[in-house]
């Protein structure tokens, strides 16, 4: 039976040696980059992972398409095709750090983390993980959202998503688009997140869906990741390409943010008192700059 790798707060494999090894200031963003995000609400092409750990996660993916894998128990959530639709799938799941080494040992990558504390202003603190995946020619979207409208249940806003291509991502295989500027915008309510690209529309004023007809698209290598805020409106079109388009995506926050229900936080997690701090087995502190 499979180890929940949740248990262990450290790297577990040989994944990370050459960058744990490296000084940290290498991997800090410019005041250039940090402005970009304050302005425009993401920061794209950070180098996070070379093409042989690529190649190391991506074999450790293949098993996981598998429903019935080893560990298969230790999903929060697991979609083999969150649209519903054969001809438009997105492969959607939650949890693969628990599972395998390399997800796992991620995490903990100083090219991830220093910027990531950098834009939260403090400790990074895990929140979940997701595997976004459109495989080639009939590869689905991932409709127009913002993450916090997910996020909710934990208080206050100060969360961080990191999207990390482990393929090449281009306009023409789905990569990311981004709205810039719509962090500022105000909270939106849930619309959905397969299927259909345009159920934000009832939920936006006119200058709000006239601004989702100019998206920039963030075109990627594999191995380089973006960074975008909670209010961030994104989402992603089909692959029709003859190649696969993989991502596997970090959200975080930073350390001292509070659970706002005493329901769980994530299916099969143990529930953290409303007004408590964020913290514990399943939300282990990746970078503590205190």
């Amino acid at each position: 039976m499979a180890t929940d790798l949740s248990q262990f707060h450290h790297p577990v494999a040989d994944f990370l040696d050459a960058e744990r090894a490296s000084s940290l200031e290498r991997f800090r963003l410019t005041p250039e980059q940090l402005q970009f995000y304050a302005d425009n609400g993401y920061v794209a092409g950070v180098r996070v992972l070379s093409d042989e750990q690529c190649d190391r996660l991506c074999e450790q993916l293949a098993e996981l398409f598998d429903p019935q894998h080893d560990g298969h128990q230790y999903w929060h959530e697991y979609h083999s095709n969150e649209s519903g639709d054969p001809n438009a799938v997105l492969f959607h799941a939650l949890g693969a750090w628990r599972i395998k080494p390399g997800f796992h040992d991620a995490l903990w990558n100083p090219a991830f983390a220093v910027p990531a504390s950098q834009l939260l202003g403090g400790s990074v603190r895990f929140w979940h993980d997701q595997l976004f995946c459109k495989p080639a020619r009939h590869g689905g979207v991932v409709a127009w959202h913002q993450d916090y409208s997910y996020w909710t249940r934990s208080r206050p806003m100060a969360h961080l998503t990191c999207w990390i291509g482990l393929d090449q991502s281009t306009r023409h295989n789905g990569c990311m688009q981004y709205i810039p500027g719509s962090h500022k915008w105000d909270l939106l309510p849930i619309t959905g997140l397969a299927g259909d690209m345009d159920a934000i529309r009832k939920v936006l004023n006119d200058e709000q869906w006239d601004a989702l007809h100019n998206p920039v698209p963030i075109e990627l290598k594999r191995g380089e990741c973006t960074f975008h805020h909670p209010l961030m409106v994104h989402g992603s079109r089909e692959n029709r390409t003859a190649g696969p388009r993989r991502a596997y995506v970090i959200n975080c926050l930073r350390d001292g943010v509070c659970s706002g229900t005493n329901d769980s936080l994530l299916q099969g997690v143990p529930p953290i008192p409303s007004g408590e701090p964020i913290a514990g087995q399943f939300f282990p502190m990746l970078l503590d700059v205190q």
